[in-house]
């Protein structure tokens, strides 16, 4: 029993710490999303043209991953990296519109399938609005295509790490707290107010 205790409070110690990280920039997005505000938010804009790109035939057909793996030759020529966001179709003008995000800077790729050429603009935005991105992503909004980019892939696998760890750190916490019976008092009173303060807010929202 001794045994156990000690592996589970190093666990969750060192667990704790790796995760702190990951924990902060979810709780520095979340509160960005909750005042929808950024401070210091920067809005700088460069734009350049580039031609003679190797656009496939037939690009605007595909759709999906499919038609981002397609573009992905397209956009190392432009030497844009990142996440595809979406990819806007304007039929009448024969143009894809491509923003591409890294989190911090957005770049925006107007492609032209006629001329073969394209026109890329980038905006830089603050390490703030960089968390939010984060945040979100990759979420379920154009889930057909989230995860395009392989840093954002490896994102979710850390987020999802971060869930399991949290979960095991909750379990393991309540663990090592109901061990040192004289902490049971207050801690059952903490878990009381934390319970209350949940239900009671998902019965007034349900309501």
């Amino acid at each position: 029993m001794k045994q156990f205790y000690a592996v589970t409070r190093d666990l969750h110690l060192y667990f704790g710490l790796f995760i702190s990280p990951l924990v902060l920039v979810f709780a520095i997005g979340v509160f960005f999303l909750v005042h929808g505000w950024l401070p210091g938010t920067i809005q700088t804009a460069a734009s350049r043209s580039v031609g003679d790109l190797p656009v496939p035939t037939g690009i605007e057909l595909l759709s999906g991953r499919e038609q981002v793996n397609a573009l992905r030759g397209v956009l190392d020529r432009l030497g844009v990296h990142g996440e595809v966001n979406f990819i806007r179709r304007i039929s009448k003008e024969h143009r894809l519109v491509i923003p591409i995000v890294v989190p911090g800077r957005e770049v925006t790729v107007d492609l032209n399938l006629e001329t073969r050429s394209a026109s890329v603009t980038s905006r830089g935005d603050s390490m703030w609005s960089a968390m939010v991105y984060l945040h979100k992503m990759p979420g379920q909004h154009n889930a057909n295509i989230r995860g395009n980019w392989v840093y954002l892939r490896i994102w979710r696998w850390l987020a999802d790490t971060t869930v399991y760890l949290v979960l095991f750190l909750s379990i393991s916490g309540i663990y090592l707290w109901a061990v040192l019976r004289a902490e049971r008092r207050i801690g059952m009173a903490l878990l009381a107010a934390g319970a209350f303060s949940f239900f009671g807010l998902v019965y007034a929202i349900a309501r």
